[in-house]
């Protein structure tokens, strides 16, 4: 069975299998590192009841996997799996998850910075609130450009 490196998901993941998964035979792994993002119940300031994020199936996913090959031609590394759940979600919901395997853990760990700074600004989703004030869509921040901005990738999505 070809485990995918990439996956668009309304059903919630089990980090440690996912992580089982992506280390599966291969004796060369000497570091793994994953981040985990959750569905915050504030933002800018206001309650969020719930967040509800839409995709384009199908150039969602050629999206991230071009942002995971490029992770492999910028770090040495052995692995990368990136879900990304969509649908409605609760505060506290597991919404993203990077994990990248390698020999040595600092290209572990900057792998995985750059994947999740390439989706906070590079990724198709759209975000929208449930706060006391009524629905709002989720802007991209100026400061995620900037985190992106690091790794010599311009964009302008705020």
């Amino acid at each position: 069975m070809t485990y995918a490196r990439v996956s668009i998901q309304t059903e919630d993941f089990d980090l440690s299998h996912e992580i089982a998964e992506l280390r599966r035979n291969d004796k060369g792994v000497g570091a793994v590192c994953s981040f985990v993002g959750t569905v915050r119940d504030r933002n800018e300031g206001d309650a969020v009841a719930s967040m509800e994020l839409e995709h384009y199936p199908g150039m969602t996913e050629k999206s991230i996997e071009a942002m995971v090959q490029e992770a492999f031609r910028r770090f040495d590394i052995f692995g990368a799996r990136v879900i990304h759940r969509v649908g409605l979600l609760q505060p506290l919901d597991q919404i993203v998850l990077v994990a990248v395997t390698s020999a040595h853990r600092g290209q572990s760990f900057q792998a995985c910075e750059f994947l999740m700074d390439y989706l906070k600004t590079q990724a198709p989703f759209w975000k929208k609130e449930q706060t006391p004030q009524g629905a709002r869509w989720v802007d991209a921040r100026v400061s995620d450009d900037a985190a992106l901005a690091r790794w010599g990738i311009t964009a302008s999505n705020a």
